[in-house]
């Protein structure tokens, strides 16, 4: 049996060593489309603040480990699938068979349609030559503007900071990290950054890129934002988010939607083709939606019960995990669930903003279904348990209506009324 994965990221890693361990007798090939050994794109920031080193980056840190796991790693990019044949195209021409195929091909940065956006200085913040090129500009003192200010870009933001550079960031929408947080819990984060020493324009977005001119301006950049200002830059990362890289299945009667569809089982609509993490499109027992959530501990999971399922395992997912913890500056704000509500829910927020906190709780009947929480890190463990548990909070729903902090109280009194103290623990643990 040959298991063909196209992705060396955390889900394809994850995956090929689920399947060694199960199947020692299969072949297993790791295909990745970048030259340097699998490593996780979550490390790029410290290896920016200089807190490791680009081995420090790599998922497993053995220089033989998939030698040793007799998993062959061959660096190319995915061009094409035929279902019928069974075959890969990779770019170049070769064509590679499999029984079974893993789709964990990731996500790729947007490119937004920006003039400049091509020019010497202007940079995305993903791979590991993107880190280098970065490094080399982002000396102490140099002028950096971030467009972007979601997730990837509040961490990439503190990384930055950290170098000593005088920091811009530009974000269109409203308010900081708007895919995750709402007005109020956004808005608390851009004044946290603004406190800290970051420009910060929300509401704006960059129009053109120019090479500044003028005697001594060397390879520095003018950006031109909406409403006429300009800025000059020395570099310009663009994070302004990314989608799955699923665009080589065109054509190919895998079904995609915003990224590879598959059920529970991580199985897509052909049979012996499966996809995991950042690009697949998973069915969600829980919400019984399917969703893209781009989080690492998805990936892993996911990798794991679609590696059962193609060697003939029964697996299947519990939960896709709907949750961001961030830490923007060293303010930790979360986001769980459906943190927006539903039509016909209820919702109460608790906002000290002197003191930088504020808690948001959604409801639909007696479930907690969602929250926003900035500066209050104690109830992380009680928004997970309540959100993913589907926990009847009963009497306790108006208890928190009226103290949305009792997050804990509510959490271990109803968990352990349906018999969900396992995890009531965990959280306490958390």
């Amino acid at each position: 049996m040959h298991h063909l994965i196209l992705g060396a990221g955390p889900a394809g890693v994850i995956a090929a060593e689920t399947l060694r361990k199960h199947a020692p007798g299969d072949r297993i090939t790791l295909v990745g489309d970048e030259a340097e050994p699998p490593y996780s794109r979550m490390a790029i920031p410290y290896l920016l603040v200089g807190d490791i080193d680009e081995r420090g980056t790599y998922l497993r840190k053995r220089a033989d480990h998939f030698a040793q796991q007799r998993i062959d790693r061959l660096s190319a990019r995915a061009a094409g699938v035929d279902v019928q044949a069974r075959t890969v195209t990779l770019e170049g021409g070769v064509t590679l068979t499999f029984d079974r195929l893993l789709i964990a091909t990731g996500s790729h940065p947007v490119r937004p349609p920006i003039p400049g956006l091509d020019l010497p200085g202007v940079q995305t913040c993903w791979t590991l030559a993107d880190a280098r090129a970065i490094a080399a500009r982002a000396r102490p003192g140099a002028r950096v503007l971030q467009m972007g200010a979601g997730f990837i870009g509040c961490i990439i933001m503190e990384a930055l900071q950290k170098r000593g550079v005088q920091l811009s960031v530009v974000e269109m929408g409203d308010r900081m990290v708007p895919r995750m947080m709402g007005a109020v819990a956004g808005g608390m984060i851009r004044d946290w950054c603004e406190r800290q020493g970051v420009q910060v324009f929300t509401g704006h977005k960059v129009e053109r890129i120019d090479r500044a001119q003028g005697e001594g301006s060397g390879d520095a950049l003018r950006v031109h934002l909406s409403g006429g200002r300009v800025l000059d830059a020395d570099l310009v990362i663009s994070a302004t988010g990314v989608r799955p890289a699923i665009g080589f299945l065109a054509g190919s009667g895998v079904t995609c939607l915003q990224g590879v569809l598959t059920d529970e089982r991580m199985q897509t609509n052909v049979p012996g083709i499966y996809a995991a993490g950042d690009c697949a499109e998973a069915f969600d027992p829980f919400t019984r939606k399917t969703v893209v959530s781009a989080i690492q501990p998805n990936a892993a999971e996911q990798a794991r019960v679609a590696a059962l399922n193609m060697l003939g395992l029964p697996a299947a997912l519990a939960v896709v995990t709907q949750i961001n913890v961030l830490d923007t500056l060293g303010l930790i704000s979360t986001s769980f669930g459906n943190w927006q509500g539903v039509p016909g829910g209820e919702q109460v927020a608790l906002t000290d903003a002197a003191a930088g906190k504020h808690l948001s709780l959604q409801f639909e009947g007696d479930r907690l279904i969602g929250c926003n929480s900035v500066g209050m890190t104690q109830h992380v463990g009680a928004m997970r348990g309540l959100v993913e548990g589907q926990v009847r909070l009963g009497p306790w729903k108006e208890h928190l209506r009226r103290d949305p902090t009792r997050l804990m109280e509510a959490y271990l009194a109803c968990a352990q009324a349906q018999g969900n103290w396992s995890g009531a623990q965990d959280a306490r643990r958390r």
